[in-house]
């Protein structure tokens, strides 16, 4: 996870084609991208009720009981 942090959006974007590809190969990747919608909703007023009460450590908790299922 560090390591994506320290990431610039460029190489994220890069990371998240060649995972697309390798799971998808090009054309499903490409299709993925080609239906692909970015929303029109306002991220800001979505986020702060998804996480409504919740906190840095609450959401740290959660993270990693997922990464155990």
């Amino acid at each position: 996870m560090s390591q994506t942090l320290h990431r610039t959006p460029a190489e994220i974007q890069r990371a998240g084609w060649e995972a697309l590809k390798k799971q998808l190969g090009v054309a499903g990747a490409l299709k993925f991208l080609l239906h692909y919608e970015k929303g029109e909703a306002d991220y800001t007023k979505l986020r702060r009720k998804i996480f409504k009460g919740k906190t840095v450590k609450s959401l740290i908790s959660e993270i990693r009981k997922e990464k155990k299922i």
